[in-house]
C-alpha cells in the first residue's frame, strides 16, 4: 500500500515494470550468450558467433590492425613524433651507455667469430674468388693502380730495393759471375786472361749497379718508368694484355698454395680480432666506446644530422612495415585460427565477464524503465 496513491495503480506500475524487466533481462541474456555459445544448447541461427566465426574474426582483426595501425602514413607520423634517433643519441652520449653498447656488441661479434670455421670460410672465399675472377676483369683495375704509382713515383722505393739486392747478390756471388764468363771464353785463350776479363766484367757490373743506385734520374730508371707506364696503359686498353693477366690471376687463385695462404691469413686475422674484441680493457673497445659516445654527442647537437637520422629511420620503419605488413597481420589471424573454438569463447567470456553482467543488469533496468513509461502512456491515453 502506497500512502496517498491508488494501490491498484501503484501495483500496476510495479507489475508492468517487473514484466518489462524480465523481458529485457532475458533478451540481453540471450544476446550475450549467443556471442559465446548456443543458448540452452538450441541450434538457433546466428548464435555461438565467436566459436563458429573464429577464423573470420581473426582475419578481420588482422585486416583491421593492418589498415588502421600499420598503414604507412600512420607509422610515419607515429615514428616521426617519437623522435627515436634523438632519444637514442642522447642515450648513447652517456659514456656508460656507450660502453654497454660496445660490450654487448663485442660479445655478439666474438661469438660469431668463434662459431665461424676456417674450412667454411676458406671454401666460401675460394668459391667467391673464382666466381668473381671468372666474370670480372682485374686488369683495368691493376692498370689504374700501377699507373697511379708510376705517376706519383711511388715505385722508386721498390726499384731501389731491387738495385740494392742485385748489388748484394753480385758481391756475394762474384765467383758465379766469373765462372759464367769464363765458360763462354774460347778454348784457345789463356786461363789467366779469361779470369782477368771475368773479374773486369764483374767489377763493371758492380759499378753499373752503383751508378743506378746513386742516380735517381739514371737512364735505366727512366727506361723502367717508361716500361711500367706502358704496361699500365696496356692493362687498361690492350685486350690481349688484359686476357693474359686475367688468365694469370685465375691460375694464381686456383693454386692450392694461394688458398692455403688466404686461409692462414684469415685464421690469424680472426684470432687477432677475437683477442682484441674480447679484451674489456683493450684499445679497440676504448676507441669504439669513444666513437659511439662521440656519435651520440654529434647526433644530439647537430640539427642537420638529426633530420637525416629521422628521415632514414622513418624510411626504414615504413619500408619494413610496408614489406612485411601481411606477415605481421597474418600472425594475428593464424594465431586466432589455431585456437580451440570452445576454449577461445570461454577465455573471452571470462576476460570480459564483469562487463557482461553489467550488460545483463542494464538490460533489466532499461526494460523496467521502458515498462513504466509504456504503462504511464497507456494510462494517459
Amino acid at each position: 500500500y502506497l500512502p496517498g496513491r491508488d494501490a491498484a495503480g501503484a501495483l500496476g506500475f510495479v507489475r508492468t515494470a517487473s514484466e518489462a524487466a524480465l523481458v529485457g533481462g532475458l533478451a540481453d541474456w540471450f544476446a550475450v550468450t549467443a556471442l559465446f555459445r548456443r543458448p540452452l544448447g538450441l541450434p538457433i541461427p546466428h548464435t555461438a558467433i565467436i566459436p563458429t566465426r573464429k577464423a573470420a574474426i581473426g582475419r578481420s582483426l588482422g585486416d583491421f590492425v593492418g589498415e588502421n595501425f600499420l598503414a604507412p602514413d600512420v607509422v610515419r607520423d607515429r615514428v616521426g613524433d617519437a623522435h627515436v634517433p634523438a632519444r637514442v643519441s642522447r642515450w648513447l652520449s652517456e659514456p656508460a651507455h656507450a660502453k654497454r653498447v660496445v660490450d654487448e656488441g663485442a660479445v655478439v661479434l666474438g661469438g660469431a667469430l668463434r662459431v665461424l670455421r676456417d674450412d667454411d670460410v676458406r671454401d666460401v672465399l675460394g668459391h667467391s674468388l673464382e666466381t668473381k675472377m671468372s666474370t670480372l676483369s682485374v686488369a683495368p683495375a691493376l692498370g689504374a693502380v700501377l699507373g697511379s704509382l708510376v705517376e706519383r713515383q711511388a715505385h722508386r722505393d721498390v726499384v731501389d730495393l731491387l738495385v740494392r739486392q742485385t748489388r748484394a747478390w753480385l758481391l756475394a756471388n762474384g765467383d758465379v759471375v766469373r765462372r759464367l764468363v769464363t765458360a763462354e771464353a774460347p778454348s784457345w785463350t789463356p786461363r789467366f786472361l779469361d779470369n782477368t776479363v771475368a773479374m773486369a766484367i764483374h767489377q763493371r757490373i758492380l759499378a753499373f749497379a752503383d751508378e743506378v743506385a746513386a742516380d735517381p734520374e739514371h737512364e735505366v730508371r727512366r727506361s723502367l718508368d717508361a716500361l711500367l707506364a706502358s704496361f699500365a696503359a696496356d692493362l687498361g686498353n690492350d685486350h690481349q694484355t688484359q686476357s693474359t693477366v686475367d688468365r694469370l690471376m685465375m691460375s694464381l687463385v686456383a693454386l692450392p698454395a694461394t688458398r692455403n695462404f688466404v686461409s692462414e691469413a684469415l685464421t690469424r686475422a680472426r684470432e687477432l680480432l677475437v683477442e682484441l674484441v674480447e679484451d674489456p680493457e683493450g684499445e679497440l673497445r676504448k676507441r669504439a666506446t669513444s666513437a659511439v659516445a662521440g656519435f651520440g654527442d654529434r647526433a644530439g647537437s647537430d640539427p642537420v644530422l638529426q633530420r637525416k637520422l629521422d628521415g632514414w629511420f622513418e624510411a626504414a620503419v615504413v619500408h619494413l612495415v610496408t614489406t612485411y605488413r601481411d606477415e605481421l597481420t597474418s600472425v594475428i589471424s593464424q594465431t586466432v585460427e589455431r585456437w580451440d573454438a570452445d576454449d577461445t569463447s570461454r577465455r573471452i567470456e571470462l576476460q570480459v565477464g564483469k562487463d557482461l553482467q553489467y550488460i545483463r543488469l542494464n538490460g533489466t533496468v532499461v526494460g523496467a524503465l521502458a515498462g513504466v513509461v509504456i504503462h504511464a502512456l497507456s494510462l494517459v491515453l
